[in-house]
């Protein structure tokens, strides 16, 4: 049955959210024939999901409280354009029970579970208690109404540290924090409550015994409002940054069938329970060191669907988004339990704005390229799929959350996903914004991660391999070498193309080594990224029968000298595949790669991709400015664009090191600058509330070595 003839006819939806997930569900609507409206603020005025839609509204200013999740002006848009439905997607008003009481009352279908199921499971200590009499095992915790700070620290002392505080209406990692002592407690339980209210406009706590070495597992289940429900089998979702998801799998590796099922069944159950209808995960801890017992906790349900819904979708061939659709028009589950399948392997990787390498902090700018090039990575377009929200030419900004696409990867079983996800990540191409891409290639081909050795504390556990910035090495920087003699010959055949002809009869003005009789030699200069070390390179072109070739063609011998002192000789030859592909030979080993000069870097970055790999080097160009980055002038200033949240202490007030003087929230996170040093702040540059850009300083700060030093000078 066609959703213009359900019991709930469906013609038009609008989508009130934004980037990837607004994009991903206008594609499966206008497949099912369906009109899309876009809702969008003013920061996202030119976002590729506003290009996607059918149509698009404007909702108001940058900030989330007075557009996405301003209930009444989307309710607003949607009367306007005269949708049917609102799918919510997830975050902003997905698990809002007032926002689905709104659309109720102005007629419109909410795609999504029913006010009453919202609000069993959006607040979490009133689900744990639920979940409970319904025999659902728990984390040993408190859940209580009772708030006071004496009472919490009391129930954390009582359950045993490290404990987890959590914000009782949050998720996605919003106002929670793991304590490992009593010491500690206060200063993370402000911080919670201060995010809780921020996000979420709730500042209730409840706290769980922070087990070490859990497994996240999370079941995907369905219900139509005929009473139906099935599960879609499990996902692991273990490796997690700030208790936010980086890569997720499905289904879990090593988990018995008899648990799978179990566990299925009891998702299911516990949906049922609260009269749920649409698509919902209920997740799960489960004790790594008891899995074969089956020892599982019952943690939260989202009400919605989840960011990590396509490697659902990959391993049942199912189109998740258009059940939703279904199951909102009224009609009934596309398949009962014993028709689902599950076939293969697959693994998502979340692709973040931000810098893994500096305490993950969010980063902003113009994505110079973004894409994927299939045919080069070798990869099958049935097996890899890119989910963004974003484009080539579009601008990150401070305002919303950093990830800017999913990567999916299938394959026939777990080894061939993670070959399929290495040489993917080496093949995505994205420029102009700092981003996790290698720190993904560094989980993904991590020896334990490959073992299935997981839990939610792995990327804590591996930091030292997972965050070692790698020194180039002497293959690295010959590589480089090569790519630039190559770009120097292309920029000459560029400069000296003239009138549509070009010229290569003058000599002077070539700048790949020529010389009179005898062969090219080049010295090119290079650095590492961080610094950490100086390079040149001493080329000289190889000669056949007493000719110079050209210097894409010929064979180069390369010297490698690190800070003035030779590590190795090797010999190299380049040839360009096509605009961004190269094959590169070094002693008789052929490598297919990508090579790119990043315009992050003014155009100075030699950027080398490969499976399993990254390299970036500056180049230091003989024909341009020295771009070195210097060392900056050690300020208290801000890390990125965001909002002052609050000053910890008074102008004037002696710190020591590592006291935390001042909160900056950017995209939905909190980051706090601690003192430098022992000393005093002289006086803060801005108040609570101010936009601050990064690189603004933020307050004046005196050692304790020159404060004295002024006293004495009085």
């Amino acid at each position: 049955m066609s959703l213009t003839d359900a019991p709930h006819p469906l013609r038009s939806v609008l989508i009130a959210n934004r980037g990837e997930i607004a994009c991903r569900v206008i594609r499966t609507a206008r497949r099912l024939g369906l009109r899309t409206i876009a809702v969008y603020s003013d920061a996202d005025a030119r976002a590729r999901h506003v290009r996607e839609a059918d149509e698009a509204i404007r909702l108001g200013p940058a900030a989330a409280g007075e557009s996405y999740l301003a209930i009444d002006k989307v309710i607003a848009a949607a009367q306007h354009s005269g949708a049917d439905a609102i799918h919510p997607g997830y975050g902003f008003l997905s698990e809002n029970a007032e926002f689905v009481a709104a659309c109720d009352a102005a007629g419109l279908v909410f795609i999504g579970p029913p006010a009453s199921a919202i609000a069993a499971m959006g607040d979490k200590a009133a689900a744990k208690a639920r979940m409970a009499q319904a025999g659902v095992p728990l984390v040993p915790g408190y859940h209580g109404e009772a708030q006071d700070d004496a009472l919490l620290r009391e129930e954390a002392g009582k359950i045993g540290y490290p404990v987890l505080l959590k914000a009782s209406a949050g998720g996605g990692g919003k106002g929670m924090r793991v304590v490992d002592s009593e010491r500690e407690f206060q200063a993370a339980l402000d911080g919670c409550r201060r995010e809780s209210r921020a996000a979420f406009g709730d500042e209730r706590m409840l706290i769980e015994k922070y087990l070490t070495q859990p497994r996240h597992v999370e079941v995907q289940v369905f219900c139509d409002s005929l009473g139906a429900g099935v599960y879609l089998f499990e996902r692991d979702c273990s490796v997690q940054r700030r208790h936010q998801k980086v890569l997720e799998e499905a289904p879990a590796p090593h988990l018995p069938e008899a648990l799978r099922r179990e566990m299925g069944e009891a998702a299911v159950r516990a949906a049922q329970e609260i009269g749920y209808v649409g698509a919902g995960t209920v997740e799960f801890l489960l004790d790594a060191s008891q899995e074969q017992d089956g020892a599982f906790y019952f943690m939260e349900m989202n009400t919605r669907l989840q960011v990590e819904h396509p490697v659902t979708e990959m391993i049942t061939g199912e189109d998740l988004v258009e059940w939703q659709l279904r199951v909102a028009a009224g009609l009934p589950l596309p398949k009962s339990q014993s028709e689902l399948t599950l076939t293969g392997h697959a693994i998502e990787a979340r692709l973040y704005a931000e810098d893994p390498d500096n305490d993950f902090l969010p980063a902003t700018g113009t994505l110079e390229r973004f894409g994927i090039d299939l045919t080069a990575g070798g990869l099958a377009a049935d097996r890899v799929r890119l989910d963004s929200g974003v484009e080539a030419g579009d601008d990150v900004s401070m305002h919303y959350d950093p990830m800017l696409a999913k990567l999916i990867v299938h394959g026939e079983d777990r080894g061939q996903a993670l070959a399929e996800m290495d040489r993917a990540l080496a093949a995505l191409d994205v420029s102009g914004v700092t981003t996790n891409r290698r720190f993904l290639q560094r989980l993904v081909t991590h020896p334990d991660f490959i073992a299935t050795e997981l839990n939610t504390r792995f990327i804590e556990h591996h930091h030292d391999a997972l965050f070692a910035a790698p020194h180039a090495i002497d293959a690295d920087i010959a590589r480089a070498a090569l790519v630039a003699i190559d770009q120097l010959a292309m920029d000459r055949l560029a400069r000296n193309h003239t009138n549509g002809a070009p010229r290569t009869d003058d000599p002077w003005q070539h700048r790949d080594g020529w010389r009179l009789n005898a062969p090219r030699r080049l010295r090119l200069a290079f650095q590492e990224i961080d610094g950490s070390g100086t390079y040149e390179v001493i080329a000289t072109q190889g000669l056949t029968q007493g000719l110079a070739q050209e210097p894409a063609q010929a064979t180069w011998q390369l010297q490698v000298q690190r800070d003035g002192e030779e590590t190795s000789r090797l010999a190299g030859q380049c040839q360009r595949l096509n605009n961004d592909t190269l094959a590169l030979t070094l002693d008789g080993h052929r490598q297919r790669l990508f090579a790119r000069l990043d315009p992050a870097s003014e155009g100075d970055a030699i950027v080398l991709t490969a499976a399993g790999t990254e390299s970036r080097l500056i180049w230091r160009r003989a024909d341009r400015a020295d771009h070195l980055p210097q060392e900056a002038e050690a300020k208290l200033t801000a890390p990125m664009h965001g909002t002052v949240v609050t000053l910890l202490v008074e102008p004037g007030q002696a710190v020591e090191k590592g006291t935390p003087l001042v909160v900056v929230e950017a995209m939905k996170m909190e980051h706090t600058l601690n003192a430098p040093a022992d000393g005093a702040v002289e006086a803060f540059h801005v108040a609570v509330g101010d936009a601050v850009a990064q690189g603004d300083e933020l307050l004046a700060f005196v050692g304790k070595e020159a404060s004295a030093d002024t006293g004495r000078e009085n």
